[in-house]
C-alpha cells in the first residue's frame, strides 16, 4: 500500500481502527484469522459478484471493514517509522523516540507499544491514546489536525484573519446563511486562504477515502455538517464524526 497523500487517509483510518479496539495495544500481535478461509470466501464472493475490488485501498476496505480483519500493532509500528505515512514529512519517531524529555520532544516515545501507552512525560504529562475511544485520543487528533491544510508550515500562525473568521462563524452557531456562502465556503476552494499551497477541497471533496481524507467533504454546508467517515459509519447506522460543533469552535 502506498503511504503518500491519499494513502495517508488509510493510515490514519487504520490507526483509528486499532485504537477503537479495547486492549488492542496490550498485545504486540493480535490473533490472525485463518488466511485460507478468508481468501476462499473472498474468491467465492468475487465469483458471485458480491464483492468488487479495485486498487489497493479498495482491498483494505474490503478486508478490514467487511471481514473484521484485526489491525495489529506491527502495522502501527511500521507507520511510525515510515516517512510521509501521515502526510508529507519525516517519520514520527524522528522527533518522538523516547520517554525522556531531554531526548525526545514532549517525552513522547512512538517507537514502542509501551512508549505509546505511557504517553508524553514532559510536564504536564498527557496520555496520547484512550484504548477503545479513538475520538478521545490525542494521537488521533494530532495526526489529523496538526498540519492541515496540507503544506502549512509548522510555525504558521494559527490566529490569522481567515482562521479567526471560521472560528467566529462556528461560535455564532455555524449557520448556513449568506455570510457562510459568501465568506466561509469560498475559503475552502482558495489555495491561499488558510496558509497552505493547495485548497482544502483538493483533499476534502467527497465522502469516499480516497480521494478525500477521512471522508471529509468541504464542498457544501450539508456536506460539512455530515462530518468525517459518514459513509463508513453510515453502514452501521451511525452518523459521521462532527468536524464542526456549533457555538464551540475550540
Amino acid at each position: 500500500m502506498k503511504l503518500f497523500k491519499h494513502g495517508a487517509g488509510v493510515a490514519v483510518f487504520c490507526l483509528a481502527l486499532i485504537l477503537a479496539a479495547p486492549g488492542a495495544f496490550a498485545q504486540a500481535q493480535a490473533p490472525e484469522p485463518a488466511s485460507d478461509s478468508v481468501t476462499h470466501q473472498m474468491y467465492l464472493d468475487m465469483k458471485l459478484g458480491k464483492l468488487n475490488i479495485h486498487g489497493d485501498n479498495a482491498v483494505v476496505e474490503a478486508l478490514v471493514l467487511q471481514r473484521d480483519i484485526p489491525i495489529t500493532y506491527d502495522y502501527i509500528a511500521t507507520l511510525m517509522r515510515t516517512p510521509n505515512a501521515f502526510g508529507d514529512g519525516p517519520a514520527c519517531i524522528v522527533c518522538h523516540s523516547s520517554n525522556e524529555p531531554d531526548e525526545s520532544y514532549r517525552g513522547l516515545d512512538l517507537s514502542s507499544c509501551e512508549g505509546i501507552l505511557r504517553g508524553s512525560t514532559e510536564e504536564p504529562p498527557k496520555p496520547v491514546i484512550v484504548p477503545g475511544k479513538p475520538e478521545a485520543s490525542l494521537l488521533t487528533h494530532m495526526l489529523r489536525d496538526n498540519r492541515m491544510p496540507l503544506g502549512v508550515p509548522f510555525f504558521h500562525p494559527v490566529n490569522t484573519e481567515a482562521i479567526e473568521t471560521v472560528k467566529a462563524w462556528i461560535d455564532d452557531g455555524a449557520r448556513d446563511d449568506e455570510a457562510f456562502q459568501k465568506t466561509i465556503l469560498p475559503m475552502f476552494t482558495d489555495a491561499e486562504a488558510l496558509g497552505g499551497d493547495v485548497p482544502c477541497t483538493e483533499c476534502h471533496q467527497s465522502f469516499r477515502d480516497p480521494p478525500s481524507f477521512n471522508e471529509v467533504n468541504l464542498t457544501s454546508y450539508d456536506a460539512i455538517m455530515k462530518g468525517a467517515f459518514s459513509k463508513t459509519r453510515g453502514k452501521d447506522g451511525k452518523p459521521g464524526i462532527p468536524i464542526v460543533v456549533p457555538f464551540e469552535s475550540e
